[in-house]
């Protein structure tokens, strides 16, 4: 028996790849699947199953395409409702791989086809649990997501139904959830990946509750907007979408500064991937940064359109890398990227644009005697609300895709623009600049370098509470 956790940090998800005698499951893949097929190549193994937990709206699935290469069998549990082929299975239903069995456990919740796979080994005992998005490290799914005509409190009472068949199994059964920390699926997620049914049952506050009522009240409370690109996701896993070869056979075209140029109408996306330090000091004019450092396709499915055409700009080398991202979060209309990056702009003498980076202190002198200054904090308002400077607005980032929030800006303000260490910053600056605001400073190392300069006008979150 084998079993590996695939984890990617930047979507916070875990696909799975469970291995005996030659014969192999993988559950919730993400969209690049050469992977998981090299993974079985070195193996000298074959992928027999496709397990997937539900209908995941925060990526798209890889499900289509690693059935088309494999001829792997794609598994749902009760009640999926496709636009392709697929096995529905039945709840308690038993798979064979190789030497071990994979029981579908319907629990549903999440969403109404939620199902858990619960992981025998060769003896017939309870090894692990692959639980989706119906139990996490510390928390669970949330049951506001993708509920069709039910309220999130009837799917929460679904839940609490569900988790008490998990409370059957022995403490010793390991937990692989879909998702790990900063998860969008879930209101607060444990800093594991992975854990045991004893330790949920112990630690866990929706495993811990002693009623469905008071569940439901917990489950349902607290839950922020999702991200704007959930719905598209789940569509998308549920209906199906192109094939990721010919999306990146589309948007691996290099093109030249002149046909780069030529390829831009008024609602392109040109998609700057480079470094917040590298954007700021020479840009495509109208271009929107979204640096691949940080959590890059949660964030281009939150604030971009699905519909536009895409262009790209990237460090080199960077182009398959950008795409495969963006992909995972169903951007298919890429139409190429800038060959030769920047420096090819440059060199053909095109126009530029820049954003002033300055320094916390620097903004520390300038509070004092600026009369036009307009302090913009981008981060969430949890954020927010534990500490700011005294003069700030705070408009999230991920509301800036409303252009009537931007309307409120008046471009006469010098714009100080900061989040928490400068990677939203940078964002927001550029979408800023994309709606015709220019005057814009951007302020390096965000509030936890501002919260370091002497004497600069804070208010703590103790202060808030008075």
């Amino acid at each position: 028996m084998y079993i590996e956790q695939l984890y990617t940090n930047c979507l916070s998800e875990a696909a799975y790849y469970i291995e005996s005698e030659g014969e192999v499951a993988i559950i919730d893949p993400l969209r690049d699947v050469a992977k998981y097929i090299r993974m079985a190549e070195d193996r000298k193994a074959h992928i027999k199953y496709i397990f997937e937990t539900h209908f995941h709206a925060d990526f798209v699935s890889g499900h289509l395409d690693l059935a088309k290469k494999t001829g792997a069998k794609i598994i749902y549990g009760p009640g999926a409702q496709t636009g392709f082929e697929k096995y529905d299975a039945n709840d308690g239903e038993v798979f064979s791989l190789g030497k071990l069995t994979i029981k579908a456990i319907h629990t549903p919740g999440h969403t109404l086809e939620s199902t858990c796979f619960l992981l025998m080994n060769e003896e017939g005992k309870e090894e692990a649990i692959f639980t989706g998005d119906t139990l996490f490290v510390g928390d669970v799914g949330r049951p506001d997501l993708f509920s069709g005509n039910l309220s999130k409190e009837e799917l929460a009472a679904m839940l609490f139904d569900s988790l008490q068949k998990l409370k059957q199994l022995p403490d010793t059964v390991k937990v692989y959830p879909a998702h790990g920390p900063g998860s969008s699926c879930g209101k607060n997620l444990g800093p594991n990946t992975h854990s045991t049914l004893g330790e949920e049952k112990e630690t866990n506050y929706a495993m811990k509750a002693e009623s469905k009522e008071s569940f439901i009240e917990e489950v349902t409370s607290g839950l922020n907007t999702p991200p704007a690109y959930f719905p598209v996701n789940a569509s998308l896993n549920q209906k199906g979408y192109s094939s990721l070869d010919d999306v990146m056979l589309e948007g691996l075209k290099p093109l030249s500064v002149s046909a780069f140029k030529s390829e831009i109408t008024e609602d392109t996306i040109i998609l700057d991937t480079r470094k917040a330090t590298d954007f700021t000091q020479a840009f495509v004019p109208g271009s929107i940064n979204i640096g691949l450092e940080g959590r890059f396709a949660e964030w281009a499915g939150s604030l971009l359109s699905f519909k536009s055409p895409m262009l790209l700009v990237t460090e080199p080398g960077m182009e398959e890398e950008s795409i495969i991202r963006l992909t995972r979060v169903g951007f298919d209309q890429i139409k190429g990227y800038l060959q030769g990056g920047m420096d090819a702009w440059i060199a053909a003498g095109e126009k530029i644009d820049m954003i002033i980076d300055i320094e916390a202190d620097e903004f520390g002198m300038d509070i004092n005697y600026d009369q036009k200054m307009l302090v913009l904090d981008v981060r969430k308002e949890l954020e927010f609300d534990n500490g700011h400077v005294q003069t700030a607005v705070n408009i999230p980032l991920q509301s800036l895709r409303d252009l009537a929030t931007i309307a409120n800006i008046d471009d006469h303000d010098n714009i100080y623009v900061h989040c928490a260490g400068g990677y939203r910053s940078v964002i927001a600056s550029s979408l800023l600049k994309r709606q015709g605001l220019h005057n814009i400073r951007n302020i390096l190392g965000g509030y936890e370098k501002i919260k370091q300069v002497p004497k600069m006008p804070l208010v703590a979150a103790k202060e808030l509470l008075n």
